[in-house]
C-alpha cells in the first residue's frame, strides 16, 4: 500500500507527472540544480519553497529524488486540469480561509513517511519571502517532520521586460533541519518566523551565487 502519497492518487501517473516535471522545461529553460543530495530519501518532510511564478512548483516537482504532495491554490482545481492535480495526489488549498481538511491530508502523507511541499509566501510575489504563513509549522509540530528549504530564481520575467531566450533557472536545495515547535499561537509565529528566515537566507545565498556566475 502506498502511504506517500493521498488516498486516491494514482502512484504511476504521479511518476509520469515528475517525469514531464523534470525534462519537459528543458528545451526552454538553462536549468541548474544545486545540493540534490541533500534531501533525505526517506521520512517524514515538510518542504518550505518560496514563490513568483507557477513555474516553481512544478519544477520543483520534478527534480526532487522522490515523490511530493503540494499544497495547491484551490482555483488550480478546475476542470480537467483539477482532475489531473488530484490525480498526482496534490492537494487543494482555499486560500484566505479557515481550512484544515488540507492540512490534515497532508499530515495523513507526512505520517505515512510522505515529503509535503508548501509555499509559506502564500501568494505570487518577488519570492523574497518577507512573509510566511503558518501552516508549515503547524505540519512540523503536528508531526515531527523535517524542513527542507528550497529556492529557485529565474522563473519570474520583472513587468515590462523583453521575453528571454532560454533563461537560466537555479534551484538550491538547503540543509534539512529540525525545529521545535511551542505550544499554541505564539509558539507557530515564533516557528513560522524562524522557517522564514532560514528559508530567505537560502534565496539571499542563490542570488549571491548566479551573480557571481553570471
Amino acid at each position: 500500500m502506498t502511504t506517500d502519497l493521498p488516498a486516491g492518487a494514482l502512484p504511476w501517473l504521479h511518476d509520469v507527472g515528475r517525469m514531464i516535471g523534470r525534462w519537459g522545461f528543458r528545451p526552454a529553460f538553462r536549468i541548474r540544480v544545486h545540493g540534490i543530495d541533500r534531501v533525505p530519501r526517506t521520512g517524514p518532510v515538510v518542504l518550505v519553497a518560496n514563490h513568483s511564478s507557477m513555474l516553481e512548483p512544478q519544477l520543483i516537482f520534478g527534480m526532487l529524488p522522490r515523490r511530493s504532495v503540494f499544497l495547491v491554490k484551490q482555483e488550480m482545481f478546475r476542470g480537467i486540469a483539477g482532475r489531473g492535480l488530484r490525480a498526482i495526489g496534490q492537494v487543494p488549498v482555499k486560500r484566505g480561509e479557515p481550512d484544515r481538511t488540507p492540512l490534515l491530508t497532508a499530515v495523513d502523507v507526512l505520517k505515512g513517511g510522505g515529503l509535503v511541499g508548501v509555499f509559506p509566501e502564500g501568494t505570487r510575489g518577488e519570492g523574497n519571502v518577507a512573509v510566511a504563513e503558518q501552516g508549515a509549522a503547524w505540519l512540523v509540530r503536528s508531526t515531527g517532520a523535517t524542513l527542507l528549504p528550497v529556492a529557485t530564481r529565474g522563473t519570474h520575467r520583472p513587468e515590462g521586460a523583453r521575453r528571454r531566450f532560454r533563461p537560466r533557472i537555479d534551484m538550491m536545495v538547503g540543509e534539512p533541519f529540525d525545529l521545535t515547535v511551542g505550544r499554541g499561537r505564539t509558539g507557530l509565529i515564533e516557528a513560522t518566523e524562524q522557517i522564514r528566515v532560514r528559508l530567505a537566507g537560502l534565496v539571499d545565498e542563490l542570488d549571491e551565487q548566479r551573480k557571481r556566475n553570471q
